[in-house]
């Protein structure tokens, strides 16, 4: 048997949209190459329709997700991080590739996106009490602030060679669903295989279909539909100034006022940030909005 000679299987790369995997509407791929130029495979082109598509599964999923206790929530982080963890050492060679590092340095950068998983799961049931509050007020009344998802949140994943094609993904998408709100999100247009692979991961974890929506092709493409969409309600342009330069954010940004969204920007210099420093709380809070209740007391 040591004599039979096997044709490589080839992976077929697809979008994650709607806890489904389909290829882009226009059937079209482009063609995803290692640091050094060489071909690693063909990644689906998503088109603006891809975007729109992965829009609507988003919001049909908002209700239902939002509504999760945040107990249950946490409960789903962690098994993605569990399932991340069966995969470790697929991830790791993807993410090698992609940043063009070596193994080492990949695995460590993998781990440490298995436990950003853990450390938002941790966050799911404790944020409603550094995000919201009783206020005092002059009357017989309790006032409360309480915290609640924003709704659909469109987000330019960090690029290749501006950061942690993966460890950078994970730390942006995590936040966002931590706090009951769905995602689309458009990957690294240089290195969108580690996020397709975690498609697989999040399909395998619990997660309702819809929550994530993962895209890949052009940012030039999906962006701009994502800031423009009326029924995307805040967009996080952290990836948006990689190749376009800092006029590629504002003209998002622009887009994204004439339908009131709450927009997260970038960094000033997208290569200066560290995704592996302990995240805080600040995207935890960027994409809530917070609900005041008045209740009489009682005598």
């Amino acid at each position: 048997m040591s004599d039979v000679i096997r044709l490589d299987v080839m992976k077929t790369y697809k979008l994650f949209v709607g806890g489904k995997f389909p290829r882009s509407e226009s059937g079209r791929v482009y063609e995803v190459s290692d640091s050094k130029g060489q071909w690693l495979a063909n990644a689906p082109l998503g088109t603006r329709k891809d975007t729109r598509d992965a829009v609507l599964a988003a919001r049909a999923a908002v209700k239902g997700w939002a509504g999760t206790t945040a107990y249950n929530r946490g409960q789903v982080l962690y098994r993605i991080a569990e399932m991340l963890q069966g995969r470790r050492e697929q991830f790791a060679a993807e993410v090698a590739a992609a940043e063009g590092i070596g193994a080492k340095k990949a695995a460590a950068l993998v781990d440490q996106a298995i436990d950003r998983w853990v450390w938002y799961a941790g966050w799911t049931d404790k944020v409603a009490q550094i995000a919201g509050g009783a206020n005092p007020v002059a009357g017989p009344y309790f006032n409360l602030s309480v915290p609640e998802p924003t709704g659909v949140v469109g987000v330019v994943a960090p690029q290749a060679g501006y950061g942690h094609s993966f460890l950078g993904l994970v730390s942006v998408i995590a936040p966002v669903i931590a706090t009951g709100n769905t995602v689309v999100v458009a990957a690294a247009t240089d290195a969108p295989l580690p996020a397709l692979s975690l498609g697989e991961v999040l399909a395998t974890s619990d997660l309702p279909g819809g929550v994530v929506n993962l895209l890949s092709g052009r940012t030039a493409d999906i962006a701009p539909t994502l800031a423009s969409h009326q029924d995307v309600n805040a967009l996080d342009l952290t990836g948006a100034i990689a190749h376009e330069g800092p006029g590629a954010a504002i003209a998002l940004e622009a887009s994204a006022a004439d339908t009131l969204k709450r927009v997260l920007r970038p960094a000033v210099d997208p290569a200066a940030q560290d995704w592996t420093v302990a995240p805080g709380t600040e995207r935890l809070l960027s994409f809530l909005e917070t609900k005041t209740v008045w209740h009489p007391m009682g005598q």
